[in-house]
């Protein structure tokens, strides 16, 4: 399949996930971008579209995916800054002694990572996705995710003290 076929298919099957975003997301205008973003997934890796399948469900499953993976990545940034903006309000409930002493613990902890650890990390922590990471820092993913999974490990056993 040539490329100006594959992407006149791609064109015309994906107006039929217009209703699916919507669905997804709630809000017209984040449709539209889950829309976009899609759109420009199936484009950039039309490599591993395999012709004769069903592209229709090919193209719903990167829109789904893409859903789900924004959706955690703003979870975890919302956990993060939750916590932070929570202790830094001055006009909130005032925070336990035990809760702040935790609190200083675990950004300690966190700054005290050797760097090629801690960069991987707090970026990680920020929301961004391993392959961003990887990008980001020049470093081949399965450095990225191994350098937060001992980030992780280092962190528990430093707080387990």
């Amino acid at each position: 399949m040539g490329i100006q076929e594959f992407n006149s298919l791609v064109v015309l099957s994906a107006e039929g996930l217009r209703p699916f975003a919507i669905t997804l997301t709630k809000d017209r205008e984040a449709a539209q971008d889950l829309y976009q973003e899609t759109v420009f997934k199936a484009l950039a890796h039309r490599d591993k579209y395999q012709p004769g399948t069903n592209i229709k469900a090919w193209l719903s499953t990167i829109m789904r995916n893409i859903f789900i993976n924004e959706y955690r990545r703003a979870e975890r940034k919302r956990t993060v800054f939750d916590t932070v903006q929570y202790a830094a309000r001055n006009d909130a409930p005032q925070m336990g002694a035990e809760s702040k002493l935790r609190l200083k613990e675990i950004n300690t902890a966190l700054y005290q990572l050797p760097v090629i650890f801690k960069q991987a990390c707090l970026l990680y922590l920020q929301g961004y996705k391993y392959q961003e990471i990887a990008e980001a820092l020049g470093e081949p993913l399965g450095t990225i995710k191994s350098r937060i999974h001992f980030a992780r490990k280092m962190l528990q056993k430093q707080l387990d003290r």
